[in-house]
């Protein structure tokens, strides 16, 4: 009998999984510790917030449980005393299960495993310098339930909006600004002009990141900071293309290919430059 989640090193040495429902690496193949450090970690500046006596996090799409466990580290190699509030929204149990079962929180010290390793069991845990709660289901449906609690800083960590577009869409990243503290950062791996766009019609300021071993750079996102990295001229034209059609899902209920199909719809209407010909011009 084969393992669901078989571990498959990295370029970093640490390990990750792939998702053959998605057919998607939950991590960068260049490095997954790498990349939870580099792309969510030091863009959302947590050892500056560590600073201070608290720190709130929102890690969507857990998984593994990389990101939070770097994060973890961070936040206490600078301050050991902070008070860390951690909420992840994970669809699948057994993902985290699985990284814990397989030993694959070992680059990350003993205090933050043995945090970690309960959450994943137990779905909750609380020290006093942590609490954690793991809300398992389609993140959809789990992230009301913060309703009036916000984040100095979002992992947002889904699979490619082509291939999960549900947690990229407008409404859901709705969602997610209102669990942004003003001054907070949101960041994510992901470079597309429809999920940048969806950021900017809801208010948010964005940046361009160095994304840990991808092609691509990733963005930063914030309510109130005007000093993010700025994106290059290439990246503003890719916002005025039709690849910048924000994916919809105003229920927050519809499928994949529902919400693909609606946009694509849209796609063929708009005015805007097709994105081939976008592409032409910055070869």
């Amino acid at each position: 009998m084969t393992t669901p989640f078989a571990p498959v090193p990295t370029g970093d040495g640490s390990s990750t999984f792939f998702s053959e429902e998605f057919g998607e690496w939950f991590h960068s193949r260049a490095g997954a510790v790498a990349e939870a450090e580099q792309t969510y970690v030091q863009v959302t500046r947590l050892t500056d917030l560590a600073q201070g006596p608290a720190v709130a996090l929102l890690d969507v799409c857990y998984g593994l449980g990389y990101n939070s466990a770097a994060a973890l580290a961070a936040i206490w190699r600078i301050n050991p005393q902070c008070r860390v509030t951690l909420r992840a929204l994970e669809i699948d149990a057994e993902v985290p299960r699985a990284a814990i079962a397989q030993h694959l929180m070992a680059p990350w010290p003993d205090a933050v495993q043995q945090m970690l390793g309960p959450l994943a069991k137990t779905h909750h845990h609380q020290t006093p310098r942590l609490d954690a709660q793991l809300l398992v289901g389609d993140a959809r449906q789990r992230l009301p339930e913060l309703h009036g609690w916000q984040a100095d800083a979002v992992f947002l960590d889904p699979f490619s909006p082509t291939r999960c577009p549900q947690l990229w869409t407008v409404d859901f990243l709705r969602g997610l600004a209102t669990c942004l503290k003003p001054t907070g950062r949101l960041a994510t791996y992901s470079c597309a002009a429809a999920v940048r766009a969806a950021l900017i019609e809801l208010g948010l300021n964005i940046g361009s990141t160095v994304a840990a071993g991808r092609q691509w750079p990733g963005t930063v996102a914030s309510h109130t900071e005007t000093d993010l990295p700025t994106l290059s001229p290439r990246e503003y034209a890719h916002l005025n293309t039709r690849a910048a059609v924000i994916y919809c899902d105003p229920m927050l209920t519809a499928t994949a290919e529902e919400i693909k199909a609606e946009r694509a719809q849209r796609q063929q209407q708009s005015p805007l430059m097709a994105t081939g010909q976008w592409r032409r011009q910055w070869l």
